[in-house]
């Protein structure tokens, strides 16, 4: 039986995929802080874990943090996608069309 040799992913592809989860990286941790200072009207903990926060408000903001950067990595690698996708008229290695 033989192995298939692994592709590596064209330079394109690389490049968008960093260039666009870097600002939707910033973009979530400056819009997640600012949302629970809205709220609760305090910044939020800086280390959760830390023995003077309470267990709510760590909850609270693993909760909120782990919300806000799933959809922001969906929102950044379904741009890069798209992106990639006007630039070469193919879809990025790895994707299907026709996915569920």
């Amino acid at each position: 039986m033989a192995r298939r040799k692994k592709q590596k992913p064209p330079l394109t592809w690389k490049l968008l995929g960093a260039g666009t989860a870097i600002p939707a990286g910033i973009a979530v941790r400056k819009l997640s802080d600012a949302a629970w200072y809205a709220v609760r009207g305090t910044t939020p903990p800086k280390n959760p874990a830390a023995p003077g926060v309470g267990w709510g408000e760590a909850l609270a903001w693993a909760a909120v943090s782990g919300v806000a950067v799933a959809a922001g990595r969906l929102v950044a690698a379904r741009g890069a996608a798209a992106a990639y996708q006007s630039l070469t008229g193919k879809l990025p290695p790895g994707l299907n069309e026709g996915s569920p």
